[in-house]
């Protein structure tokens, strides 16, 4: 699944950015869109191991790496997965000979390879802001201005390519399979914490015979909360040993993420016969859902998949239940750009992903919520998880 050509596209329209808004070069820091302009599958976390990749507007783009990334860089490299080629290694530990630079070095470092490619003066732009490495420029490269560029690489990672989109669609049929093998596993007496690790074991069982090398693999399954404690949008302490009682709903989550990038797929259980209450709830939770999914199409606003959700939720009196947003972007991210759904007026296009997961959370009775991982489409929406939603399907029997 490794596509060189994808990043070389991606680093043409980095380029095509920076001339239209006059910047000499751009410098990515944050982990995530690392991965996204250089293939490179970060080891280390750049908090405490700090990374950059210097894009400049000509000429081939340079990484420095911590010295923990030196194998692990190899091996990429040697696999095809990654393809900058001119990388400064800088280290965390005192060595007798040969010595380089360490880790407090970094912001010099960054100022040296942006002389190295020729970026002494003009404006660059920062992915994020870090105040050490722009302190450090100020002083050595009095003539270079800094500049927030983090649109660029927002705007970018907002509309999938088709490399994105496969694997992304590849995740959310596991993402599927696991949800089915939620529905076999679910039993009253089992525990929250058992049925959540058996159905990850599963999932990834199925992953990797799927997908047997070269293709990084995560699995996560459980659930948000079970009876009662459902009403918590995020659960309370969990996973834990909350055994599953005949009553309860169950808001069973399963996210699935194949080369970093995710498919969330959520669904609300029932155990045992669903109650009048039940069933007002879960319908009206249900129908939400699909009139937000309605809103998923080109030309449509991201606001507009909030206000019909909430709608249905409002009309049927449930306004007051409402404590959690109907969605967000999702990619290499699993919760990425954009995080403001109901005041977020920008016209979608083509390709660009999100979730879809109103919410009604009942105090003392349970949550009921369904997400789905949903492309923008043309004309429709194209719902990449498919795992029904109807009452019979999501009724264990008990």
């Amino acid at each position: 699944m490794y596509n060189l050509d994808v990043y070389k596209r991606r680093m043409n329209r980095i380029r095509e950015f920076l001339s239209k808004s006059e910047l000499s070069a751009l410098v990515v820091f944050d982990s995530l869109n690392t991965i996204y302009v250089s293939g490179f599958f970060l080891d280390v976390e750049p908090w405490e191991r700090p990374v950059a990749t210097v894009i400049p507007i000509d000429g081939e783009p340079s990484m420095i790496l911590n010295e923990l990334s030196f194998n692990h860089y190899r091996y990429g490299l040697e696999k095809g997965a990654h393809w900058i080629k001119d990388v400064v290694f800088y280290d965390e530990h005192p060595r007798l000979t040969g010595r380089r630079y360490y880790t407090k070095d970094f912001p010099f470092l960054v100022c040296r390879m942006l002389e190295d490619k020729g970026v002494v003066k003009g404006s660059i732009g920062f992915d994020v802001d870090n105040s050490a490495v722009k302190s450090f420029i100020k002083m050595h490269l009095p003539r270079v201005e800094v500049y927030d560029a983090s649109w660029i690489l927002r705007e970018m990672r907002l509309v999938k390519d088709e490399y994105e989109l496969d694997l992304m669609r590849k995740a959310a049929e596991l993402a599927d399979y696991g949800l089915e093998k939620m529905r076999e596993t679910i039993e009253v007496g089992l525990s929250n914490v058992e049925i959540g690790h058996k159905v990850a074991y599963e999932i990834a069982k199925e992953a990797a015979k799927r997908y047997p090398s070269d293709v990084s693999i995560e699995v996560s399954a459980g659930f948000t909360g079970t009876g009662p404690e459902g009403a918590m949008p995020h659960g309370w302490r969990m996973p834990n040993g909350r055994r599953i009682q005949k009553g309860d709903t169950l808001l069973a989550v399963v996210g699935v993420r194949l080369n970093c990038y995710w498919a969330e797929d959520e669904r609300t259980f029932i155990v045992g016969k669903p109650s009048e209450k039940h069933v007002k709830f879960f319908e009206v939770a249900t129908k939400a859902q699909e009139c937000g999914i309605s809103m998923c199409v080109a030309g449509r606003r991201v606001s507009d998949i909030d206000a019909a959700a909430l709608k249905v939720i409002e009309d049927a009196g449930f306004g007051d239940y409402v404590f959690h947003r109907t969605g967000h972007g999702i990619g290499l991210g699993g919760h990425e750009y954009w995080h403001d759904m109901a005041f977020n007026h920008r016209i979608m296009k083509p390709n660009m992903v999100t979730t879809v997961e109103p919410m009604i959370c009942v105090y003392g009775f349970g949550g009921f919520r369904h997400s789905d991982t949903v492309v923008i489409g043309e004309d429709k929406p194209i719902v990449l998880t498919k795992f029904p939603k109807s009452l019979e399907a999501l009724t264990i029997p008990a």
